[in-house]
């Protein structure tokens, strides 16, 4: 797609709304208050609004190789503190894709350079998990695997944060982990018991 053709599209769209709603766009202006807080990957074929039919001002989105949530990534931690503290989101999703370009690279034994640092958070999941994924013998269904986990595993991480665990006691906050199917387009919730998981890990990282 060319720089030319994303302004036309763009024009096309404003008209589009405008047709619909004078006002569409001044009241968009006033603010937002979207109630879910998106967590995904930066893959091109993984567009979040569209996969979850989120209309602008619905969704606050933030978007990484692989979904990661990383306690040393400040645009990680900064958008949750802000989703969570200043826009007081009910529900924060981390959704992986199966078929996602960080996973298999973390798979593979390749020096990527500056990717390094950052799939090494991937390869820990595996390193968590291997009794698990050595016992899958179909190298797809491996991978597949690992993307779930991953996904769990920065459920995890999310609820490690001060902010999710003070709204999560005092509001109910619910964290969901899903899976976008990009050869079917359906979206998989993975019922990960969040609340089992919470009592396991308080002990340790609690913080009042």
């Amino acid at each position: 797609m060319t720089t030319e053709k994303i302004f036309e599209n763009n024009r096309d769209w404003v008209n589009d709304k405008l047709t619909l709603d004078k006002n569409y766009f001044e009241d968009l202006s006033k603010g937002q208050s979207p109630e879910i807080l998106y967590i995904g990957c930066s893959d091109s074929r993984v567009t979040a609004e569209e996969l979850m039919g989120a209309k602008p001002g619905e969704a606050f989105v933030h978007r990484n190789i692989a979904n990661m949530v990383s306690n040393l990534d400040l645009s990680s931690m900064s958008v949750i503190n802000y989703a969570v503290v200043h826009l007081n989101v009910k529900h924060i999703v981390v959704c992986g894709h199966y078929y996602c370009g960080g996973v298999k690279a973390a798979m593979d034994s390749v020096d990527l350079g500056i990717l390094n640092p950052w799939l090494r958070n991937i390869r820990d999941v595996y390193r968590l998990h291997k009794d698990e994924l050595s016992k899958i013998e179909n190298e797809e269904e491996k991978y597949k695997r690992l993307v779930e986990l991953n996904v769990q595993e920065q459920c995890i991480n999310v609820l490690k944060t001060a902010e999710v665990q003070h709204a999560y006691r005092t509001r109910g906050i619910t964290v969901h982990g899903w899976v976008f199917d990009i050869n079917s387009g359906k979206l998989i919730d993975l019922n990960v018991d969040f609340d089992e998981i919470v009592n396991r890990i308080a002990e340790i990282y609690r913080i009042d």
